[in-house]
């Protein structure tokens, strides 16, 4: 039984590596991952500000991936086990896809306006494009390249008031940010074999477990220094089981159905959810601009769902 499921590893293994896309047409069930995956994303910045005003940044990664995993223990089947040739990969991926982007951000934000901050993380669709292009060897059709830029215009117009206003970003909070979004980027790559082998929460659990696990040392230390404020632990909850727990879930159900590039399509909504929730919470205005940045995201992200073949076959 356990070569069978070795043979089959490698059966999918292969198939995984060599396609950025699916043929899967991107429905309302797809849409509602998107939804889902944007609302608890988009409002992770605004949690991550709050938990650094009584927190050092290296306890970030660890409380949110502290609780991540305690949420998805929750999740029916998420405790099937994995085999031990998968382990190095899981390492990796504990490692890359959210030890690293966990720390990345939080240490962007102490030099980098939110709506920056915000704008690159919108970048990462053309990111994925890219470095999946690399990945699989396989240029993307032009089409597709046209909606992953439509969508980062989108993304540009929703965030130039605030930066003409005044925002700033040094080099060093700009740096992080890219690290952070190629972490991310190479991440759900490496990811995509053991996709078509274990169920989303399965993976989504061990790589979350294994971030608490390299975060754990920084992040204990840091809570020598933490102020235990009922904002920040709310925040570091909310921030864990939703943004790192459900949310991961969500993306991890998105790529397997969709692929690299279109699982992307959330982050094009994460500036729009940061810009609403700024009105709510710091009382700024949304500009026309912004308005029609929103407009534009919002055409980005239909013409990134549809799938590569049916954009051949149009072609």
């Amino acid at each position: 039984m356990k070569n069978s499921h070795s043979a089959n590893s490698q059966k999918f293994n292969g198939n995984s590596e060599l396609r950025d896309d699916t043929d899967l047409q991107f429905g309302w069930f797809e849409w509602l991952l998107a939804l889902g995956m944007a609302l608890t994303w988009g409002s992770s910045f605004l949690l991550i500000d709050i938990i650094i005003h009584d927190a050092p940044t290296t306890f970030v990664p660890f409380g949110r991936s502290l609780f991540g995993m305690i949420a998805l223990l929750f999740v029916p089947g998420s405790t099937q086990k994995t085999a031990r040739e998968h382990l190095p990969r899981l390492l990796i991926l504990g490692l890359i896809w959210m030890a690293m982007p966990f720390i990345l951000f939080p240490l962007a934000e102490k030099t980098v306006a939110s709506s920056i901050a915000g704008m690159m993380n919108g970048a990462l669709p053309i990111v994925v494009a890219l470095v999946t292009a690399i990945w699989v060897r396989k240029v993307p059709s032009t089409q597709r390249i046209i909606a992953v830029l439509v969508g980062f215009v989108g993304i540009v117009l929703i965030a130039a008031p605030s930066i003409r206003e005044g925002s700033s970003a040094d080099a060093k909070g700009m740096l992080f940010l890219i690290l952070a979004v190629l972490c991310y980027a190479v991440g759900l790559n490496i990811a995509r074999p053991l996709q078509a082998i274990y169920s989303p929460a399965t993976l989504m659990l061990r790589v979350v477990g294994i971030s608490t696990l390299i975060s754990a040392p920084l992040g204990i230390n840091a809570m020598r220094s933490t102020n235990f404020t009922i904002e920040m632990i709310a925040a570091t909850i909310f921030l864990g089981a939703l943004g790192s727990g459900f949310a991961f879930l969500l993306f991890g159900t998105l790529l397997k159905r969709t692929g690299p590039v279109r699982a992307m399509i959330p982050t094009y909504f994460t500036p729009v959810v940061g810009t609403i929730l700024g009105v709510f919470f710091n009382d700024e205005k949304i500009l026309f601009l912004s308005m029609l940045g929103m407009l534009v995201v919002i055409f980005g992200a239909w013409l990134t769902s549809r799938p590569e073949k049916m954009v051949d076959k149009e072609n």
